[in-house]
């Protein structure tokens, strides 16, 4: 299935972390430490042939345990490599997160080699029912153009956080009118996306496209 995506143009990234309590701590030591658990990471993706990975940061982890894991798979896959990171909404707000470092800082330090932010608005660190919550993070200087929305697309997935379909696409025609440019919006998860449930998750994907594309 990936190869099929691939050979129609469709990007595809593995997702590091989440809820995995302990993935990021083991990255986050010595050099030989991390080298024990990134060694395999990398044989992975390499095996797979994916054409990035997504960074989910959901437990203490240093700046500088960070920008070593990004520059090790910048160094290894190459600057085509998609690097990308899933903090919770209020991590770019400048509130309390999950990450532990400061993403702020790190956009300074490594925004050149990070491709976008999947930020989670959603599990009670934040909303899409309305506009102002994204709008506080691009307010803090942010680019709109990096900033991906987060949202559920069902409310078995996550403690908070889903909005019915033509809540949200109201949301979006607005953030499109108020934040041109902006990077889109990402779903947690695809499987059982709604209005279609497992039988049908692509119309949830048709219904932001709609909001997005043809306001």
């Amino acid at each position: 299935e990936l190869r099929i995506l691939q050979d129609v143009g469709v990007k595809v990234l593995a997702m590091l972390g989440g809820a995995a309590q302990g993935t990021f701590r083991r990255l986050d030591g010595t050099d030989a430490e991390f080298d024990d658990y990134y060694c395999p990471l990398r044989d992975c993706l390499r095996h797979c042939g994916f054409d990035g990975l997504d960074l989910d940061v959901e437990e203490d982890m240093s700046l500088g345990g960070i920008m070593r894991l990004i520059d090790r798979l910048k160094v290894d896959f190459g600057e085509d490599f998609l690097i990308t990171l899933a903090p919770v909404a209020t991590a770019l707000q400048g509130s309390r997160h999950l990450s532990g470092f400061d993403y702020e800082a790190l956009e300074v330090m490594r925004g050149s080699q990070i491709a976008w932010y999947n930020v989670q608005f959603y599990n009670n660190w934040g909303s899409l029912t309305g506009f102002e919550g994204y709008g506080g993070i691009i307010n803090r200087g942010w680019k709109a153009e990096k900033v991906v929305a987060g949202v559920l697309t069902n409310p078995t997935n996550g403690t908070q956080g889903w909005v019915e379909m033509k809540e949200l696409a109201r949301t979006l025609s607005m953030m499109r009118v108020l934040f041109p440019g902006f990077g889109g919006v990402m779903g947690w998860e695809y499987f059982n996306s709604l209005p279609g449930g497992e039988e049908r998750p692509w119309e949830w994907a048709e219904g932001v496209d709609k909001a997005l594309r043809h306001p």
